[in-house]
């Protein structure tokens, strides 16, 4: 993992080698931080950790934005401290919780399982983090995921977009869900609309300002417009790999084909 860089005053990004997956910390005052989707490998948690440690921060709480396998990891460097998710992605933890092993296990063997994705679900319709630092607002939606909780700092202008507004993925939709396409465009309309955002944080990817964010929401608008046609095309984004099947796959879905 890259050490962790400040992206705006108390906010600090660390960037992990696999799938350009970024973790988040909010900094306070007093030492303490929120962490956000800390990943992916046992070694990038305990350089976080050891980062957070070196600089006299201390973890307060925790975040996950979704309930994928590489959002919801954990390590006892980080302490024993609440670890929040919208409550839609915490209720359906129970129900994925063996598929999500099995891609931990594959891709960052060796975490405590004990930790793995043990989340604590926010109020319904949830506004705010607790925790003592700086204000972090949750924007929740079922663009990629159900109970998907973006997380907007207002204070420092940050949009922790989770797995949304990648400049290295395609929009990755919930196939599974009754309207992927119609969750994908309700919940890229709720980031969009979020005033004060000049620094954007995806999930995976490069972190951009805010004409960066207007491009992505655009892109990603293109790409669902080609979607909804159901007929093949090309993103630069879903040029090979897991991307290029997983665009196949949201193409037949969309065409009603699987």
């Amino acid at each position: 993992m890259q050490r962790l860089a400040e992206v705006a005053p108390g906010v600090l990004v660390a960037t992990a080698e696999f799938a350009m997956t970024t973790s988040t910390v909010v900094t306070a005052p007093d030492g303490a931080c929120l962490v956000i989707d800390p990943a992916v490998s046992v070694d990038d948690l305990a350089g976080l950790a050891a980062d957070l440690a070196g600089a006299g921060l201390r973890p307060q709480a925790g975040f996950a934005t979704h309930p994928h396998w590489d959002h919801v990891l954990w390590s006892a460097d980080l302490g024993d401290v609440p670890r929040y998710g919208a409550p839609k992605g915490v209720a359906i933890l129970p129900e994925v919780r063996a598929a999500n092993v099995e891609h931990v296990e594959a891709a960052a063997p060796g975490h405590d399982l004990a930790l793995f994705g043990q989340l604590v679900a926010l109020p319904a319709d949830p506004a705010v983090i607790p925790w003592d630092g700086p204000v972090a607002r949750v924007i929740v939606h079922d663009a990629h995921a159900p109970g998907h909780g973006a997380v907007f700092l207002p204070d420092a202008g940050v949009l922790v977009a989770g797995d949304m507004l990648s400049d290295i993925e395609m929009p990755l939709l919930d196939i599974d869900a009754a309207d992927p396409l119609g969750d994908y465009r309700a919940g890229l309309e709720r980031l969009a609309a979020v005033t004060g955002v000049g620094v954007l944080v995806p999930g995976h990817g490069h972190v951009g300002d805010a004409a960066e964010l207007r491009r992505r929401v655009e892109a990603d608008l293109r790409y669902l417009d080609l979607l909804a046609a159901g007929q093949p095309f090309d993103d630069p984004r879903a040029a090979g790999g897991w991307l290029r099947d997983w665009h196949e796959r949201q193409l037949d879905r969309v065409a009603g084909r699987g």
